[in-house]
């Protein structure tokens, strides 16, 4: 009895799993933080703000370090707000914004790159570079804009597919620069919602929102369309 298994395709189950297990721990990890709510946000914000004039580094760090495991970024981004007010909230927001880009990225790259070219094979894996290198630094702050997406597992899949450090953090500061006005604007004026800050966050929260979901939409339609000349995608 001959053993007719494909062996490219059993070379590939080890990597298959790795990612797998990867993914997995991220939900799981992302379902403890952001769902189940395991660290309490408020607390840590006391700690910060009793360490002085080092605060608004000893907050940056500690935010990028929670934002990475999945403490949801707009609370981060209040809490820089209530401690610092909009405008070193601000760049505290964005600096963290961008060191957890790298890490998730990084971590991303460690864990999954190898076993992701793998899977794909030569072809596939040299046509995504291509892309990464054409409209890399775009895809970053496209996400970035497109509500409903967590930056965070986003940077780790950046990662795992190859994407150079520096178009994540680059790609992080442009795209995430909006945003982080806005919740850490909102956490400035929390005290007083009716205040002309407040509004201006509100406006451009939805100027954004506007943004992202219609670069969702021609980014689908240009892969629909891409996918239909390429033959790998019915017409309709």
């Amino acid at each position: 009895m001959t053993d007719t298994a494909d062996p490219a395709v059993a070379r590939r189950w080890p990597h298959i799993l790795r990612l797998a297990l990867f993914a997995a721990f991220l939900l799981g990890l992302f379902y403890l933080v952001a769902v189940s709510r395991v660290i309490d946000v408020e607390q840590v914000r006391d700690t910060v703000a009793s360490t002085g004039p080092l605060a608004p580094l000893v907050y940056l760090a500690i935010s990028a370090l929670l934002a990475a495991v999945f403490v949801p970024g707009p609370l981060l981004a209040a809490g820089s707000g209530v401690l610092f007010g909009p405008l070193l909230g601000t760049f505290v927001t964005l600096g963290s914004t961008v060191t957890t880009a790298l890490i998730a990225a990084l971590l991303g790259r460690r864990a999954g790159r190898d076993s992701a070219r793998v899977i794909l094979g030569p072809d596939w894996s040299a046509r995504i570079d291509a892309q990464i290198q054409r409209r890399g630094l775009w895809a970053v702050v496209g996400q970035r804009f497109v509500p409903g997406i967590s930056d965070a597992m986003a940077s780790y899949a950046f990662g795992a597919f190859g994407m150079p450090l520096w178009q994540m953090a680059i790609g992080a500061f442009i795209g995430s620069a909006p945003r982080a006005f806005v919740y850490t604007a909102l956490g400035a004026s929390i005290s007083d919602l009716s205040s002309p800050l407040a509004y201006v966050a509100v406006g451009v929260w939805c100027v954004t929102a506007v943004i992202g979901a219609f670069a969702a939409h021609r980014g689908y339609r240009g892969w629909r369309r891409r996918g239909r000349d390429n033959g790998s995608l019915p017409t309709e």
